[in-house]
């Protein structure tokens, strides 16, 4: 777990039914709320992602749940904002099982972040019903590459222990050049050819001798998604919501009728 590293380049072999049925057990096996996920499978080398031999498309799933309650004669009445939440913690967990499980079996994977805001393309592509989410994608194979390990931050800027600290600016700055000194020593971003353009009037000053990951980051927070709009419309297009809106009508009707009252 301590040299995990993403791969974005495999080789020809498929893994095997049993390699691959081993990696989603191993899945189901995690820590969960209800088991609200479901994972779909992509052998299509060709149109996967960095042409690997599995793509797993790990999703929040409500749905079967639902189906469930519907035969205990239940109906749903919990909100999906908190359906949503505990989901994720749900297919979370299951997708990170799945990577330590490949790794062990020596395959490499590479986490593909992006399947939000593609939730009704992947859903169409994969004929889902509606209630089912799919949160994150999971490029998988053996590998063709050997890359280091990604810096991470150091462990006083990670682990706190008691209570939260005041962050002096030393400690920041030194979380920064901890971080963006182990990317330099990788040529990561010149390799890569990766630098986020710069939006609006600020002007371009970083080179890739000073561009790096703190750079990198603040670009792509700062200056990407600053509306909801574009997710909450895939989370609506995939039939969530409705039941906080089914909620929030009863509770008006409630209100309405004990003033009637």
């Amino acid at each position: 777990m301590l040299d995990h590293k993403s791969i974005r380049k495999y080789t020809d072999e498929s893994p095997s039914d049993g390699v691959i049925e081993t990696i989603a057990r191993a899945g189901q096996q995690a820590p969960f709320a209800s088991q609200l996920y479901s994972v779909l499978l992509s052998r299509n080398k060709e149109r996967n992602p960095y042409k690997a031999p599995l793509l797993f498309t790990i999703c929040v799933d409500s749905h079967k749940f639902e189906l469930i309650m519907a035969k205990r004669n239940w109906k749903l009445v919990a909100n999906d904002l908190s359906l949503l939440l505990f989901g994720i913690q749900d297919a979370a967990l299951m997708a990170e099982n799945m990577v330590i499980t490949g790794r062990s079996l020596g395959l490499g994977s590479c986490f593909l972040g992006s399947a939000p805001y593609r939730a009704e393309k992947i859903s169409e592509e994969y004929d889902l019903p509606k209630r089912v989410f799919p949160l994150v994608q999971l490029a998988m194979g053996y590998p063709a590459e050997d890359p280091p390990t990604r810096p991470r931050y150091p462990m006083e800027f990670a682990l706190f222990e008691d209570k939260y600290p005041k962050l002096d600016q030393d400690t920041i700055s030194k979380a920064m050049r901890e971080m963006d000194n182990g990317y330099f020593a990788q040529d990561y971003y010149r390799n890569l050819n990766a630098k986020i353009p710069l939006e609006g009037d600020r002007e371009e000053t970083f080179t890739y001798d000073n561009y790096s990951w703190t750079e990198h980051i603040c670009r792509k927070w700062g200056q990407w998604h600053p509306e909801p709009k574009k997710l909450l419309e895939q989370f609506e297009k995939r039939g969530f919501l409705y039941h906080a809106k089914k909620t929030e009508m009863n509770t008006s009707l409630f209100k309405a009728r004990r003033k009637i009252r």
